[in-house]
């Protein structure tokens, strides 16, 4: 949502002019014991993305990490290029914080945040506290960056989400290149969809290629 009556000479925003407003839903899901209106660390919930061109993104499974941040996977559709789908949103505003390539970093960047501000506060008042560059030096410690700042070439929206054909071919083709297991761990630490996986999921997926690969 643009800051329209912006003066030129003062620092970056907070907030990137991405188009897009969010509106939370309490996810209705009755063993969370959700509050409609009253917002509870941990909870899960209905996101909703309403870009200024009519366009509608619904998030399912939004996380209310800190008071007033939320971490959800960017919804197939935007910002297709951008290998890092996993967003820190600020809810009272529905904008844009930063994102991160694994679900983990964006979480614990959101946590960082947490210690910084009062986020439930509206953006404008956020922008007049916080020094931007300040804030994402902080955050690159945690492996976030701003929202959709390093694309790649192609559609790499599916970075962190792999099939059983992906398993598949990703171990032929280690077994044809003959890579032991080191330098599979490497490759695919550079690789979408792997490099997109949270620690747990990307050594459960190393390991399987590996075997299939034969590779010692």
């Amino acid at each position: 949502m643009p800051e329209t009556d912006a003066d030129p000479t003062e620092r970056p925003p907070i907030f990137p002019d991405d188009d897009l407003v969010g509106t939370g839903h309490p996810h209705p899901w009755p063993f969370l014991n959700t509050t409609p209106g009253e917002p509870m660390i941990g909870e899960i919930r209905e996101y909703t993305l309403t870009c200024a061109q009519g366009q509608l993104y619904t998030v399912p499974l939004a996380k209310e990490i800190a008071p007033g941040l939320l971490v959800y996977r960017i919804p197939d559709g935007m910002h297709s290029s951008s290998p890092h789908r996993w967003r820190i949103g600020h809810e009272p505003s529905g904008r844009s914080v930063a994102d991160a390539m694994r679900r983990e970093d964006a979480v614990r960047g959101a946590e960082l945040l947490g210690t910084l501000a009062d986020w439930t506060q509206d953006a404008r008042t956020l922008h007049a506290v916080l020094d931007p560059n300040e804030l994402f030096v902080k955050l690159s410690y945690v492996d976030c960056i701003q929202p959709a700042s390093e694309p790649m070439r192609g559609d790499v929206s599916n970075n962190g989400r792999y099939s059983e054909d992906d398993i598949r071919e990703a171990a032929a083709e280690y077994k044809a290149d003959g890579f032991n297991a080191l330098e599979v761990l490497v490759d695919m630490s550079h690789t979408v969809p792997w490099m997109g996986l949270d620690t747990e999921a990307f050594n459960e997926a190393h390991d399987r290629i590996v075997r299939l690969a034969e590779a010692a």
